[in-house]
């Protein structure tokens, strides 16, 4: 059994429901320089790309994904994952999951050209409406853009944490699961319910004392909020999930999401356990309604 494997069960059993199922993602990141095994190499996709929300789903249901910026479906998960530098005024790729929603709906086929890192850090992107970038919008001719104007949107992007410089060859997202190779994360993703999360802060606070104070914004939840917060400042984070964690990868609408450093999860885990006899989740009502509600 490998470490994060044990881990990973003795959070669900923590909770004292058997049966208990709670999406959990991992998340390894490998600095340029750093040796990728090739076994998680072997897990880059091919021939398509995927958003760090859908990669982190579809490690929460059993598989794994390792991102790198050729492979990455997401311009601002590319810049918040360290995997490109924020100010580049070049594309990152011809053909992105997100960038290709702005190309269909823009009307100009190939005459489209996508957004680069700088338009998406200036505040041009998610200001469409009001920067007169049509072109960059969702949701056609009525898109009002993510933030009123551009200055908005460009203090709200300065808000959105992200490993800058770009010092990131490759990103591994992983289920429990995943044996093929020993790969002790940096951070780890859950997927929980209210109650879920319930749980879990008591289980923080039963070890520190402390309350946990989160940083949420409307976008870039997962990438930002949950994987590169957690990751620079070592502290657990949570988020409601954003518009690409909803509408790209569908998680569901009962679904918070939970970033934790490693060690950080690690001695929540062991707060819970220790606080089963104080905190009686298994009395809390819907706390077993959870395993026929995984696919959420």
């Amino acid at each position: 059994m490998t470490t994060i494997k044990a881990w990973h069960d003795r959070y669900l059993a923590a909770h004292n429901v058997p049966g208990l199922e709670i999406p959990f993602t991992a998340v390894k990141f490998y600095e340029r320089g750093d040796t990728v095994p090739p076994e998680v190499r072997a897990m880059q996709p091919n021939g398509l790309t995927l958003t760090s929300c859908q990669a982190t789903k579809q490690a929460s249901l059993g598989d794994a994904v390792c991102l790198t910026r050729e492979n990455i479906g997401c311009v601002a998960a590319a810049i918040s994952l360290g995997l490109v530098d924020q100010h580049q005024h070049e594309p990152v790729g011809e053909s992105l999951v997100y960038t290709e929603i702005m190309r269909d709906q823009s009307g100009k086929g190939d005459g489209f050209v996508p957004p680069s890192p700088e338009d998406f850090t200036s505040g041009q992107v998610y200001a469409c409406a009001a920067a007169g970038r049509s072109e960059f919008a969702l949701f056609g001719e009525r898109d009002t853009g993510r933030f009123k104007d551009v200055a908005t949107a460009e203090r709200a992007v300065s808000d959105m944490i992200a490993i800058q410089p770009a010092t990131m060859q490759a990103v591994f997202l992983y289920s429990p699961e995943f044996d093929d190779v020993e790969v002790i994360p940096d951070v780890v993703v859950l997927s929980v319910r209210p109650v879920e999360l319930t749980r879990l802060i008591q289980g923080y606070g039963f070890a520190t004392g402390k309350r946990l104070d989160v940083s949420m914004g409307g976008l870039r939840m997962v990438n930002s909020d949950l994987i590169a917060r957690p990751y620079l400042t070592g502290e657990i984070n949570a988020s409601p999930y954003c518009l690409g964690a909803r509408l790209i990868a569908q998680f569901g609408p009962d679904r918070m999401g939970v970033g934790a450093p490693w060690d950080q999860f690690q001695m929540v885990v062991e707060g819970m356990e220790a606080s089963t006899g104080g905190y009686p989740f298994e009395l809390y009502p819907g706390a077993d309604s959870a395993a026929p509600r995984m696919g959420a």
